[in-house]
């Protein structure tokens, strides 16, 4: 066999599997399930370069129980590196190991880099108001409530470091004692659209600055967000959505992930969160329905979404994967783990609309034809939620006429 054609040996990793086993005085059980585990998901040269970085870990003095492996296979920064994935991966399947905590170091170094960017003189109070929601993270989560996410704790801290900023450089005040009303007012001005997103952080680090007897008076507290509770967000006209349906049902170019998260969305108000969660076990081939996110009922799909479906299934097989989630990437095949979040965001790119903007579509329409209750309960939404979407027009058409009206 030539040089060329060994590379390429579907064998490779098995003999090298065998080889690290010959090498070792106490190799463990789980050796040759971990072979066939990278072999059945990697190429053959990667396949076997795991294999031989297992190996290195299993030579030296350390321990070499799975959780032990597992820390030590991470690299160092932003990536802990597709070999410790892939060790991930495994030991999780197996139960030989607990998932490692990347996404919460992620999270961290995020909530570093904004802490840093804030002006030293007012980073202090700052760093002080993180730690705090952070301690109130982990009490939740103990507690079995519902703690804020990373994504909340990210968002306040870059709205403190916009507000920090602003305040040393267009105000000249380097002390959170000196912030007064006025000074909360223009910043909230630079974003009227975001104004009551940002009010809503002001008023919780305020309130954490009086009782740390930072501030003697809270600047916030006499603030209005001064934003109706309604819908204002775009949505597509009947032609555009016409065109999209064409787009995704007749055009074999369209990518099969596009139109499977374009139709559910048109068609079915189906969130990008939801279509990115959606598993091979919530498909029912036999009653063509689904189960999205937390809807407490099958969703029937229509031919034309069922059809879409499929190509975005056949599409998967084609990956050979054992990913348990219907869109499978090329980053995602080799794991479990679902599509990223920035790969759904920009999957629609090529139609020219947001997600959001077809969801909005379909939501404005059932909740203004419909009642909003029945609206919010098929698709496990809180009422107030469904009721931002009702318009305060009413039709014409669907207008009562009374007695009194006709004389």
């Amino acid at each position: 066999m030539c040089s060329a054609c060994w590379q390429k040996h579907p064998g490779r990793p098995f003999i090298r599997g065998e080889h690290l086993r010959d090498q070792l005085s106490d190799p463990p059980t789980w050796l040759g399930d971990f072979v066939a585990h990278v072999a059945a998901r990697h190429c053959v040269a990667r396949a076997c370069g795991f294999v031989t970085g297992l190996g290195r870990l299993l030579k030296d003095e350390h321990s070499n129980s799975p959780q032990a492996l597992l820390e030590r296979s991470r690299r160092p920064g932003r990536s802990m590196g597709s070999f410790a994935r892939a060790l991930e991966d495994f030991f999780t399947l197996h139960g030989l190991a607990l998932p490692t905590d990347q996404a919460e170091r992620l999270a961290a170094g995020r909530r570093g880099r904004r802490l840093e960017a804030v002006p030293e003189p007012l980073r202090q109070a700052v760093a002080a108001f993180d730690s705090s929601r952070m301690r109130a993270q982990e009490r939740a989560r103990r507690a079995g409530t519902r703690p804020r996410s990373n994504h909340t704790l990210e968002t306040a801290l870059a709205t403190m470091r916009d507000l920090a900023r602003f305040l040393v450089n267009e105000r000249d005040k380097r002390d959170w004692a000196l912030v007064d009303v006025h000074d909360i007012e223009a910043f909230l001005a630079i974003l009227p659209r975001g104004r009551k997103r940002r009010l809503t952080v002001l008023r919780q680090f305020f309130r954490f600055a009086q009782s740390q007897k930072m501030v003697l008076v809270d600047p916030t507290r006499q603030l209005v967000a001064k934003e109706a509770n309604g819908f204002r967000g775009r949505t597509l006209a009947l032609d555009q959505q016409r065109e999209l349906f064409r787009r995704w049902t007749t055009d074999e170019h369209v990518h099969p992930h596009e139109a499977v998260v374009g139709m559910l969305a048109l068609l079915h108000g189906a969130s990008s969160s939801e279509v990115r969660m959606l598993q091979i076990n919530d498909i029912d081939q036999q009653a063509q329905t689904v189960r999205l996110g937390k809807r407490p009922h099958p969703v029937p799909l229509d031919p034309a979404s069922w059809t879409v479906l499929q190509r975005c299934l056949a599409h998967r097989e084609a990956w050979r994967t054992d990913n348990p989630h219907a869109l499978v990437t090329k980053g995602t095949k080799a794991g479990r783990s679902p599509a990223s979040t920035a790969y759904l965001s920009h999957v629609l790119d090529d139609c020219g609309f947001p997600p959001r903007m077809i969801r909005s579509t379909r939501l404005v329409d059932l909740v203004n034809t419909m009642d909003p209750k029945l609206v919010a309960a098929a698709f496990g939404m809180d009422p107030q939620a469904a009721l931002i979407y009702l318009a305060d027009s009413i039709d014409p058409t669907r207008e009562v006429v009374l007695p009194s009206d006709r004389r």
